[in-house]
């Protein structure tokens, strides 16, 4: 079994910054692409960043050079830097990982940006 554990949330004034953290443990032989989305009250579930075990990225339009995903393919890790953070921003953020070609979702975090 594998798990998703996420971190990082919080309450931030706009135009902050914040960093999520997903760690995958458990049975892991490979890691496919590992990505955030996030769901904010009333919207269905969208694609915010991913990157895939050769380092291919992408971004949801609404983030390009605000985010930045990343990982540490040495702790099973991925990271999404949030820079100039807005309120439309505000959501849960949810851990997504493809591993040994099976789809795992973390607990999600909330984010909420507010002043």
């Amino acid at each position: 079994q594998v798990q998703l554990v996420e971190s990082g949330g919080g309450l931030v004034q706009p135009g902050g910054s914040l960093r999520l953290s997903c760690a995958a443990s458990g049975s892991i032989f490979t890691i496919q692409a590992m990505g955030w989305y996030r769901q904010a009250p009333g919207k269905q579930r969208e694609l915010v960043a991913r990157i895939t075990s050769g380092g291919s990225t992408n971004y949801a339009d609404s983030v390009k050079g605000r985010f930045t995903i990343s990982r540490d393919n040495a702790k099973s890790t991925v990271y999404l830097h949030m820079n100039s953070l807005k309120p439309e921003d505000t959501a849960v953020y949810y851990c997504n990982a493809l591993i040994n070609w099976n789809d795992y979702w973390g607990q999600g975090t909330q984010v909420t940006v507010s002043s």
